[in-house]
């Protein structure tokens, strides 16, 4: 059986991600605080695991990386989505545990869990997927959101950095920019005040006219181009190309 792990499966994107693997079959591990009442049945497991206490990462999630690989899949995949928008606002206005926080979940997180599927899956004879989830903010500066596209950039090097890292033939890393979406991340920036988020107008206007995406569009759209199609190792893919 095919397996994926996915990360941050209470709502939004990850819900939708593990919801259409599992409809194609796969064996999903969800990862993350919470998991969505729709994900259940034999072939999904959830592992509570809060991605900002990144002490706890590894001895939660080691066991279950060797589970999964004892059981050989035919293939297997990683994506890291769970994400936090927030702190919002420029820099000089943060405090240092909440820029931490950011940090922790969006970008030490993916690396943590990264370096785990590398140490159980890098030499396995499976294909191995890692999928970043990333985002148009990687490469662009929009004031109000340092924290959140620091940590996506850093997420893009991840990706180049496994493929500089890991030769084994099968195994391959991507990063994802999935586009707008109707999630609770795109709400939490049209809350916020514009003395400290001065974009906060291009956020109320994606939902305004009816830019955003539902989340299980998209998710179909990604499992179908890039978890089953074939990728081009350590490329950036946008929504446009699915």
């Amino acid at each position: 059986m095919k397996s994926a792990i996915v990360t941050g499966v209470s709502r939004g994107l990850g819900e939708s991600l593990a919801a259409a693997l599992l409809a194609h079959g796969f064996a999903v591990t969800g990862v993350g605080r919470a998991s969505a009442d729709r994900l259940l049945g034999e072939r999904y497991r959830f592992v509570r695991c809060d991605l900002g206490q990144v002490a706890a990462i590894e001895p939660t999630l080691a066991p279950v990386f060797a589970d999964i690989a004892a059981a050989r899949p035919r293939s297997i995949c990683l994506i890291n989505n769970a994400a936090v928008a927030g702190p919002v606002g420029a820099l000089g206005t943060f405090d240092a545990a909440s820029v931490a926080d950011a940090l922790a979940v969006n970008l030490v997180a993916p690396v943590t869990l990264t370096n785990l599927f590398c140490r159980a899956f890098g030499a396995v004879p499976a294909p191995c997927l890692v999928i970043n989830v990333s985002s148009g903010l990687a490469e662009r500066a929009l004031p109000g959101s340092g924290p959140y596209s620091i940590a996506k950039a850093g997420l893009e090097m991840l990706t180049r950095q496994i493929v500089a890292d890991v030769k084994a033939p099968g195994f391959r890393a991507i990063s994802l920019r999935p586009g707008i979406i109707d999630t609770g991340m795109q709400s939490f920036m049209r809350e916020q005040p514009r003395e400290a988020f001065a974009n906060v107008d291009m956020f109320r206007d994606f939902h305004a006219s009816g830019q955003l995406v539902p989340p299980d569009v998209v998710a179909g759209k990604i499992v179908d181009r890039l978890v089953l199609g074939e990728v081009e190792n350590g490329r950036s893919y946008s929504y446009k190309e699915l």
